[in-house]
């Protein structure tokens, strides 16, 4: 965990999923290191776990729960378990999503749905059920994770450019909703950062490798702290002022 020297989350109560992996266990740790306690949420319950027992070997409150994003029963369960055990919420930051490449044509009914029903269904699904408590709590933050895919063409990824662009609009339509009474909506698009969705990339049969360099930029990729950072900041009290913003973590890639 990194040595931060700030505490802009000290005592915050926040919730992340896709907490097993990437950016979801660096956003965990960067918050732990600022003074939050977290609640570690994945659909991988071993991954979750292990993120949140990271935490506390380094000191921090964190616990792990089991959540599919794309089951409403399971967003309510979490979230609720989640919010009793932490006494309230402050933060929610929704970091699940998943990603595969395809021509589009040769694109199925079935995986197009999955890929909406985690990423952007998933999304408000965590949203609908955190607002409540956030609300009780005089207000709070919401971290939702885009991507640069949502701004600029990805060939193969159709069904995840949809989703991510669907998470930018629900972002801006919560921002607006919500921000007269205290809850702040932001969202984070991520481009050229090593996941382990980066790290499984496969090129689609036949596709041209030129356009590869329209998504990954080879020689600028970052690692997953680099966004946890970006989010620790929209989820803390120096974000005060910012609402409805969409911050490219990018490395100029879409500039």
């Amino acid at each position: 965990m990194a040595d931060t020297g700030m505490q802009r989350l000290e005592g915050r109560r926040a919730v992340v999923t896709g907490a097993g992996s990437g950016i979801g266990r660096a956003t965990c740790e960067r918050f732990a290191a600022e003074g939050a306690r977290v609640a570690c949420l994945d659909l991988s319950l071993a991954g979750a776990e292990e993120t949140a027992k990271i935490l506390r070997e380094r000191g921090a409150e964190a616990f792990a729960l089991a959540c599919d994003v794309s089951q409403e029963d399971q967003v309510g369960a979490a979230l609720g378990n989640a919010v009793a055990e932490l006494g309230g919420l402050d933060v929610l930051v929704n970091s699940a999503g998943i990603l595969h490449f395809v021509h589009t044509h040769e694109e199925t009914l079935d995986a197009w749905n999955r890929v909406l029903a985690v990423n952007l269904t998933g999304t408000f699904l965590a949203c609908r059920a955190a607002i409540p408590h956030l609300l009780a709590s005089g207000g709070g933050a919401i971290v939702n994770m885009s991507s640069t895919a949502a701004i600029k063409a990805h060939p193969w990824a159709a069904a995840y450019s949809a989703s991510k662009g669907g998470v930018q609009a629900l972002t801006v339509e919560l921002s607006i909703e919500y921000g007269r009474q205290g809850i702040r909506t932001n969202c984070v698009c991520a481009g050229g950062i090593t996941t382990p969705i980066h790290g499984a990339f496969e090129l689609p049969e036949g596709a041209d490798r030129k356009l590869l360099r329209r998504i990954m930029p080879f020689d600028r990729m970052r690692g997953p702290e680099d966004c946890a950072g970006v989010i620790a900041f929209l989820a803390s009290h120096d974000a005060a002022h910012v609402n409805g913003e969409f911050v490219r973590v990018d490395g100029a890639m879409c500039s």
